[in-house]
């Protein structure tokens, strides 16, 4: 009988599989590479030729905005199954709200700390 409760995730884990391969298969057979001619190998930039290094690095700046980003959006994906459920701890008399705003503090904290760092400013 245990079993039948993991039923759903399991379906899902399938058909996320699957559709998985199939995207990817498609892009092997039919992608820009599936057939080797020259003009389907070559760089198109508005009939122009490409010059220079094609794969330019990025800055550590660009790196450490999309870490923060992450985090903090991580952060809202956190609370708002949260706000959801607040209703139903509140029927059954659980107080929830110190340790949310706890975890709020402690974000509030890092992202002052980044701000005082200066990991937001792109001109240093």
């Amino acid at each position: 009988m245990a079993s039948a409760a993991y039923l759903p995730f399991v379906v899902q884990a399938v058909l996320a599989a699957s559709i998985t391969a199939v995207i990817i298969g498609a892009s092997h057979l039919l992608g820009q590479r599936a057939r080797h001619t020259p003009i389907k190998d070559s760089a198109y930039e508005c009939g122009i030729a490409g010059q220079g290094v094609v794969h330019t690095r990025f800055s550590v700046k660009f790196f450490v905005t999309a870490l923060l980003f992450m985090l903090f959006d991580l952060e809202i994906v956190i609370l708002l199954p949260w706000v959801f459920i607040y209703r139903e701890f509140l029927h059954q008399h659980i107080s929830v709200l110190g340790p949310i705003l706890f975890f709020i503090f402690v974000l509030t904290l890092g992202l002052v700390y980044e701000v005082r760092k200066g990991a937001l400013e792109w001109e240093r």
